[in-house]
């Protein structure tokens, strides 16, 4: 498929290539991707999400999301933050989810961190790194999607000074496209100016 314009989908209208090639990416990219997300909790599942993708391709985890929901408490920080050693064994266990110890371990360490912080604080902190949208371009192409920045690398960064573990530069940038604070639909893509 080229990926120089955005081609249409099942209703006419243009679309990025890669949400044309599952309805579940069809959904995901017409309803959620690049919308802003706000609320503490909201943005851990998303983190924690694309953390549990590393290395895998997101409809393998958009597909179980329903699974990941059940299994973490639908990611309230302040429950995760008191899952004991037997619940990471249920999850270790859980067919509903992936099975990675490191990112098990990493989700549950970091809703421990994140228990301690204020109300509002992830939201504000991941919120800073949102670049100003008026320096960043519509991507003509797929070609013109970075897949790290220097925000995200900042974002990156600042979540690591605060324990958060998972969340290298890529696992940021995909957050920041995933949660709005970029808007990487092609220029064409009917998404784009969606509310």
């Amino acid at each position: 498929m080229n990926d120089s314009t955005a081609p249409t989908g099942p209703d006419g209208a243009p679309r990025c290539p890669w949400a044309l090639s599952a309805p579940d990416y069809l959904a995901y990219h017409d309803e959620e991707w690049g919308r802003p997300v706000h609320g503490d909790d909201a943005l851990f599942e998303r983190l924690s999400l694309e953390a549990f993708q590393s290395g895998l391709s997101w409809i393998t985890i958009l597909r179980r999301r329903p699974g990941f929901r059940a299994a973490f408490a639908d990611f309230k920080i302040a429950k995760v933050a008191e899952f004991t050693d037997a619940d990471r064994d249920r999850l270790l266990a859980d067919p509903g989810i992936i099975r990675n110890r490191a990112k098990i371990d990493a989700t549950l360490a970091n809703a421990r961190a994140l228990a301690t912080w204020s109300p509002g604080d992830l939201d504000t902190l991941i919120w800073s790194h949102a670049p100003d949208p008026k320096t960043r371009p519509a991507p003509k192409t797929l070609a013109d999607v970075p897949a790290i920045t220097p925000e995200s690398t900042a974002l990156s960064k600042a979540l690591k000074k605060h324990g958060l573990r998972f969340v290298g530069p890529t696992t940021a940038y995909a957050l920041m496209q995933a949660c709005g604070l970029v808007n990487d639909h092609l220029e064409t893509c009917v998404a784009r100016s969606a509310p």
